[in-house]
């Protein structure tokens, strides 16, 4: 990847679309969660941590662990180590590269209820952390122990959502201050690529120009062709599922050709 180019304001108001992506088993290709715990010396959790796990409440879960994995002496390096080792998604980077060669076209954000710490290493490892006009995830710094200290994003108040992060709160807010920034001007189009059934909600948020990208029989594929069936949820948004990022490519080539 070259070396980022410096946007001038006027160029960031000609980005026509958005890109929105989610980060573990989307752009990478498992939990960073997950392969963090492989740093510990038994590379798993002892059983009264996992069964510790409320539904709802992953990130609460989650400060438990880090703080499990720094009393066992993992190291800041053995972390930052096992999360740049984490493999991309299938095709990933040849989307990134897509990306990169229309900069002009595209803004690109990571919506994730991972944590900044592990998004910022991983993506700083791919050579694409520029690419990325903003990073929403939870708060995440080593503190003066060697730590890692997790914190929630944020509190809302949608039922469908984990305590610690609603994405569709932040998709809109996101869109209302590009919008105003941008001088009224709202994106033509808004692309959003997941896997997990926290996705579903920010692309209930999508118009019938937008596009949402589930990955192929994830969590995210399997609900929103329940809800097509049923019908129950007024789902607006194209729906492309996508194997490798490839399959996302070729879509936004299409619309490309569209202008």
């Amino acid at each position: 990847m070259t070396a980022p180019q410096n946007h001038t304001r006027a160029a960031q108001k000609q980005h026509r679309f958005l890109v929105l992506f989610d980060f573990d088993e989307t752009i990478i290709n498992e939990s960073s969660d997950d392969a963090v715990v492989r740093a510990l010396p038994s590379q798993q959790l002892p059983d009264w941590l996992r069964n510790s796990f409320r539904e709802g409440h992953y990130n609460e879960h989650m400060q438990k662990v880090l703080a499990y994995m720094a009393e066992q002496g993992v190291s800041k390096d053995s972390i930052h180590s096992a999360v740049e080792k984490i493999p991309p998604s299938p095709g990933l980077l040849n989307l990134f590269q897509y990306l990169q060669s229309h900069q002009q076209d595209f803004e690109l954000a990571v919506v994730s209820d991972a944590n900044m710490y592990f998004i910022e290493t991983w993506l700083e490892r791919a050579g694409v952390r520029h690419l990325f006009r903003k990073i929403f995830t939870n708060p995440a710094s080593f503190d003066a122990t060697g730590r890692l200290v997790l914190l929630p994003f944020h509190s809302h108040s949608c039922s469908r959502c984990p305590d610690n992060m609603c994405k569709q709160v932040i998709l809109r807010e996101y869109l209302a201050v590009r919008q105003k920034e941008r001088g009224g001007d709202p994106f033509q189009r808004v692309f959003y690529v997941g896997d997990g059934a926290n996705d579903i909600c920010p692309s209930l948020a999508l118009g019938p120009r937008d596009t949402a990208f589930p990955r192929r029989d994830f969590p995210m594929h399997m609900l929103l062709l329940g809800m097509q069936q049923s019908q129950a949820t007024k789902f607006k948004a194209n729906v492309v599922p996508w194997v490798s990022g490839e399959d996302i490519v070729d879509s936004l080539k299409k619309v490309m050709e569209e202008r």
